[in-house]
């Protein structure tokens, strides 16, 4: 029981690296250390234990699909349903990819846009003053933390990112006003 908490624990602080990992935190892992739960077990079975397939789409998505935009300080992924099924993609195989687009330097905006054939679901991530979760209750039918947000959208894929790009002229001035902060790079697609 232990273990399944500090794994609740550890992703849903991002590592305990999010602003919202109070003092209280650290006492409650504290507490599970004096219980002698394995760390690095919980560390190895979340973030070391990938398919040789799942890595090689991660190196595609990086490769192939990721897209910055400088004049916006935005970088965003596109992933089709073709290609979720050209690397026999998993539920979760998606899971933190946003995050890669977030960790460029003077990046302030990131988006990941998935098509799931019924919808487009979307992952927003941003760094300071930047509401993602404003963006998406605004224009995506979504919500969620100021810089951690979600959307979906029942437009095609191609749509959806043309409708995207197309806001990000109304957001210029709050996105390259807003200065970039260094953002840790979460261990591959957690």
């Amino acid at each position: 029981m232990g273990e399944a908490l500090y794994a609740g624990i550890m992703t849903d602080t991002g590592s305990f690296r999010h602003p919202s990992t109070s003092r209280n935190v650290h006492l409650i892992i504290a507490e599970l250390l004096n219980a002698h739960i394995d760390l690095a077990s919980v560390h190895r079975r979340i973030y070391d234990s990938h398919s040789e397939i799942r890595l090689r789409f991660l190196g595609y998505i990086l490769k192939d699909k990721l897209t910055v935009k400088r004049e916006f300080n935005t970088a965003y992924i596109s992933v089709t349903q073709q290609e979720l099924r050209d690397y026999d993609s998993k539920t979760g195989d998606t899971e933190g990819l946003v995050n890669y687009a977030l960790s460029i330097e003077g990046i302030v905006f990131a988006a990941i846009f998935i098509d799931r054939g019924s919808a487009v679901k979307i992952s927003f991530r941003s760094v300071g003053d930047f509401s993602v979760s404003d963006f998406s209750r605004s224009h995506f039918e979504g919500g969620g933390h100021h810089n951690a947000s979600g959307g979906v959208s029942h437009q095609s894929l191609d749509a959806t990112v043309e409708r995207f790009l197309g806001l990000l002229p109304t957001y210029q001035a709050q996105l390259v006003s807003t200065p970039a902060v260094p953002v840790a790079v979460a261990p591959p697609m957690a």
